[in-house]
């Protein structure tokens, strides 16, 4: 009998278009958009399906994933697909936490999208970087960023890549010393603010008032935190995780390490994208990962599963 979690994408996946199939052609999926085009008071089909500027904002995308993966997640529940674990990178987390039973659907658009406008906020444009660092071991990275004040691992996405964030001199000496120690590259990436580094530890503190007024409940299916790559199996270690989460590292390899351990075999990412099958096939090459991004992979993935058992 397989083992199946659910993961969820972060932000940097391309949402213009996605889940436009689930909006137009199920009910259950239409539902989803049009309650976060009611909670957040602008429409949601619009920006996700028509082209525009405010995608590439964190404010806006953030909501945008977390609708979008949503709708997907459900229409696939309806298929009979339900998973035994969850976890999601980053943002994803909140996908994980709707389908754990953890925060309503409702609950966890709208806490994004107060989330995304924090961070959003958090840092003056240009202050704060990322970058990609490819083919180096984290111990190294870590070894090497140690002594230059500002900046962090953000993101332990797979063996090879690793993402560092923090002010934006630091971030640009990292690298410098980071190929000089043996990185095969170092890519600066183009986000709107340095993410998961200490720069935004208010933007977390913010977030946790905002939580302090949301509902939130024991899990009813195990998910795995960002912040300490380990299950969350009560309700009240949820609020103090996600607030930790935001200036925080994203543990995803340790994160989907943990799964594998509990004899997770397989593997469904639900969204934009397939940014977490590319880092799963760096992390272990046996298990099995679907993708459910139209409406089509539904019911390719029902079928897959169910000759799997067979």
């Amino acid at each position: 009998m397989s083992r199946i979690a659910f993961i969820y994408p972060g932000q940097g996946a391309q949402v213009c278009g996605m889940g436009q199939d689930f909006y137009e052609q199920t009910e259950t999926g239409k539902k989803v958009f049009d309650l976060a085009t009611e909670i957040l008071g602008f429409s949601m089909p619009e920006l996700c399906f028509e082209k525009n500027d405010r995608l590439d904002i964190t404010e806006y995308t953030q909501a945008a994933m977390v609708t979008t993966s949503i709708a997907m997640t459900k229409v696939l529940e309806e298929n009979g697909v339900k998973p035994d674990v969850t976890a999601g990178l980053s943002l994803g987390e909140y996908c994980a936490l709707y389908v754990a039973g953890v925060m309503s659907e409702k609950d966890a658009i709208a806490t994004v999208r107060q989330r995304g406008i924090l961070m959003q906020e958090a840092v003056p444009v240009g202050q704060g970087a990322m970058a990609a660092v490819l083919a180096m071991d984290a111990s190294a990275i870590e070894e090497v960023i140690a002594d230059i004040d500002g900046v962090q691992i953000a993101n332990y996405n797979c063996p090879g890549q690793i993402v560092i964030s923090g002010k934006k001199e630091a971030v640009e000496t990292a690298c410098e010393k980071l190929k000089e120690a043996g990185a095969k590259r170092t890519i600066m990436l183009n986000v709107s603010g340095p993410f998961h580094s200490k720069m935004l530890t208010g933007a977390g503190e913010k977030l946790g008032e905002v939580l302090a007024s949301v509902e939130v409940h024991k899990p009813e299916i195990p998910y795995v935190a960002n912040v300490t790559a380990s299950y969350v199996t009560e309700a009240d270690e949820v609020k103090p995780l996600l607030t930790k989460q935001v200036s925080s590292s994203v543990r995803w390899q340790q994160s989907v390490e943990t799964m594998l351990a509990d004899g997770v075999d397989t593997f469904i990412e639900i969204g934009p994208g397939k940014t977490l099958a590319g880092f799963m096939r760096k992390i272990d090459r046996s298990a099995k990962v679907y993708n459910v991004e139209k409406l089509e992979d539904v019911q390719k993935v029902v079928e897959a599963l169910s000759a799997q058992e067979e």
